[in-house]
């Protein structure tokens, strides 16, 4: 990858590894575009969904718009795990489906990639900006202990609710990448480069991807 030229650089990562303060933390050091929430504000901007909603309804296997009537229902008490949001969705769209979101998530990611130089965190990037002709895919990931310390930390949840809330998560990103690239997230040939999180620092996982980035030239 050539960062003379406009690039893009998708950073996918496992929820409680770091990955998108390691994509944060990147962007600066290479002075450019760091996109993260600015998708899916989009994206509920558009479909008036929560971004809890918006994940489980991408994440769904069959069944969905039963599970996702009865995730909608607002029961305030309900905590929920994926984020903090206090919002409710007020309205259900059932005309909406799961490629709505990945038709939509592809043009937004698109059109950003296309406004220059940046780095992309999270989502199917790493498919939907496959034909881009200078770009860099990184998958960051963590042993299953260090991304419930992390979660636990982050989001203020019990161990219980920490390990809960990582293995929903995974299950729905991982649907929804296999329905829509036939791969597997974890396969790491969809990558130029992957790092474990366990015994690095956001800033010491910024300098080797820049050095690969040196390398690579």
């Amino acid at each position: 990858m050539n960062i003379t030229d406009p690039f893009v650089i998708t950073i996918s990562r496992e929820l409680g590894s770091g990955g998108r303060t390691v994509g944060r933390k990147l962007a600066a050091e290479l002075g450019v575009r760091y996109s993260d929430k600015e998708l899916i504000n989009q994206l509920e901007d558009q479909f008036k969904l929560t971004s809890s909603g918006i994940e489980q309804l991408k994440g769904k296997k069959k069944n969905w718009i039963a599970d996702f009537i009865q995730f909608v229902a607002p029961v305030p008490k309900v905590k929920m795990l994926v984020d903090t949001d206090s919002k409710y969705v007020q309205e259900f769209r059932p005309d909406l489906t799961p490629n709505d979101l990945y038709k939509a998530e592809s043009e937004i990611l698109t059109a950003i990639a296309a406004e220059g130089s940046c780095v992309i965190a999270g989502r199917s990037g790493f498919f939907i900006l496959k034909d881009h002709p200078n770009k860099l895919d990184v998958f960051i990931t963590a042993s299953m202990e260090h991304r419930i310390e992390r979660v636990m930390r982050k989001q203020q949840l019990s161990r219980e609710e920490a390990v809960a809330t990582i293995k929903r998560v995974d299950e729905m990103r991982d649907n929804y990448i296999k329905r829509y690239t036939g791969k597997s997230r974890y396969d790491v040939r969809n990558y130029d480069i992957t790092l474990s999180m366990d015994d690095l620092s956001e800033d010491e996982a910024v300098k080797l991807i820049l050095k690969f980035i040196k390398y690579t030239k």
